[in-house]
């Protein structure tokens, strides 16, 4: 069962005043795979806009930001790997709406690329940051940048972890 989270966003009523736009749950959670949850939290174009009072997580789900210079914040839950190795990733990327990011020829599964920064910080527990070439074992509060590589996450320690990302739009290295 996914968690609960509560998200706030700010906004503008019609005399221009700040206020609390929305207090609530993230409006779109999405499972591609068993127990791997993926709450969107909120979705920029580049400029940022903060007129209006559009909820921006509510949108085609990718995996990547739908603007190539815009953002996305999202919290993901991992299962351990055991409880998820043996399903279908491929199908897993594409209903992400991110099917060509997908590795599907490399030996590790979930091996993908996104033309993104991505700020991946753990919450709780453990993963493990995988290329193509090494790995290392992230803790709670260690921050990995990725930097459009081609990667993948396992969860190795058999309790499920916690890990907030922001991928920012980037300029493909290709």
């Amino acid at each position: 069962m996914a968690r609960n989270f509560r998200r706030v966003v700010t906004g503008h009523n019609a005399e221009g005043k700040s206020i609390i736009l929305m207090d609530g749950p993230p409006p779109q959670v999405l499972e591609p795979l068993p127990q791997l949850f993926s709450h969107e939290i909120w979705e920029t174009t580049a400029p940022a806009d903060n007129t209006g009072d559009n909820d921006t997580a509510i949108r085609d789900m990718r995996i990547e930001p739908h603007d190539p210079a815009g953002t996305i914040f999202r919290y993901v839950e991992f299962p351990p790997d055991e409880v998820w190795m043996d399903a279908d990733v491929g199908a897993a990327f594409a209903q992400m709406g991110s099917g060509g990011a997908h590795d599907s020829d490399a030996d590790t599964p979930g091996m993908h690329e996104t033309q993104t920064t991505d700020y991946a910080i753990v919450l709780e527990g453990e993963m493990w940051a995988v290329m193509e070439d090494g790995e290392t074992k992230l803790s709670a509060n260690d921050v990995l940048i990725q930097r459009g590589t081609n990667h993948a996450w396992s969860n190795r320690s058999g309790k499920p972890a916690l890990m907030l990302f922001v991928l920012v739009g980037a300029k493909p290295r290709n």
